[in-house]
């Protein structure tokens, strides 16, 4: 894998132009964006730079139509770059003013930011800058030991914040029930030939400045991920029962899962859940909490609503997170940006 698909996380916060032009401000801002998280590291955004307007845009040359025929987590995805501007921004007292979906004819254009001379800080934000580089997925196990109700609590604020909704499950047995609606859901996914070429279609082996390494579903307990050959078992042959088998010990075994639900299931609810997430992640890493993805059960579209039964939530969970603390992981590379912004 190439240097450069990591260096994205050595930005220098020092490199900040303070008294350079609005789109040099926004530039440097994009810089954080990149580092947000996306489903199977596709970093479905681009970044565009109108005079004084800089427009967040989804990239949906790098949807997944299989387990996100809609176009949900893309928006999500960029939702949580939204959330990284507002926090960098923030940090560096740059005013803005933010529309989500500001033309009804252009989908694409999620959100737009100007500049204006004065304005309000986001003061509760700034505290929260240097976690976006520090923070990381961590697919390993977690060790078990309960997250402290104060730490909860602050999740539950991130969330909120945003207008998201939240439940957790901590308990074994909640965990259990969760758990095997993540292992139901691996098994029907892993049935579908389509989805595991899309899958396969994003493993390391074959990219280098986005996707995801093999070990992320579980496949290192199943085969070697870290030959060629991954990204083709991973095509050919139904693993299912084995990840199912691999990502129910993880639920099972992780102190604290966290389903992020909304009321309505649209684009607006979906970028307020990707703000929310990013938030909420970027609070997790602050207090020393490692976390990862466990989305099967609303990929699956006949399971989502027994999960947002399961974890007392609104009726659409849009995300499933485990929460605990782990050994340190390496980043995931990111694309230059010379790839992302106009």
């Amino acid at each position: 894998m190439p240097v450069n698909s990591l260096n994205a996380w050595s930005v220098d916060p020092s490199g900040f132009p303070a008294t350079g032009t609005t789109a040099d401000k926004a530039r440097f801002a994009v810089r954080y964006a990149i580092l947000a998280p996306s489903s199977h590291n596709t970093q479905p955004w681009r970044f565009v730079i109108i005079g004084s307007e800089l427009l967040v845009c989804a990239d949906r040359t790098r949807s997944l139509p299989n387990i996100d025929p809609f176009d949900r987590e893309l928006i999500i995805s960029c939702g949580a770059a939204l959330f990284n501007l507002r926090v960098t921004l923030a940090y560096f007292n740059v005013p803005v003013e933010i529309t989500t979906f500001p033309h009804s004819v252009e989908p694409d254009v999620v959100a737009r930011i100007t500049f204006p001379a004065s304005g309000p800080m986001l003061k509760d934000l700034t505290d929260l800058f240097d976690a976006i580089t520090k923070r990381a997925t961590n697919r390993g196990p977690f060790i078990e030991e309960e997250v402290p109700d104060a730490v909860i609590e602050r999740l539950r604020s991130a969330a909120e914040w945003e207008g998201v909704d939240i439940g957790f499950a901590w308990t074994m047995n909640e965990r259990e029930r969760v758990a095997a609606l993540i292992a139901q859901a691996d098994r029907r996914q892993f049935d579908d030939p389509r989805f595991r070429r899309e899958l396969a279609s994003w493993i390391h082996t074959s990219r280098s400045n986005d996707g995801m390494p093999a070990s992320s579903q579980g496949f290192d307990t199943l085969i070697d991920v870290a030959t060629p050959i991954a990204a083709m078992a991973i095509r050919t042959f139904d693993l299912g029962n084995g990840v199912a088998a691999a990502h129910k010990q993880l639920a099972r075994g992780s102190p604290l899962l966290v389903a992020l639900s909304t009321a309505m299931d649209n684009n607006e609810a979906w970028l307020a859940a990707g703000q929310a997430l990013q938030r909420m992640l970027l609070v997790a890493t602050m207090a020393n909490y490692a976390t990862s993805y466990l989305n099967q059960p609303i990929e699956v579209s006949e399971l989502r609503a027994s999960l947002a039964a399961e974890m007392r939530t609104a009726p659409y969970p849009q995300l499933l997170l485990r929460v605990g603390r782990g050994s340190t992981v390496p980043h995931s590379p990111r694309r230059p940006i010379a790839d992302v912004l106009l």
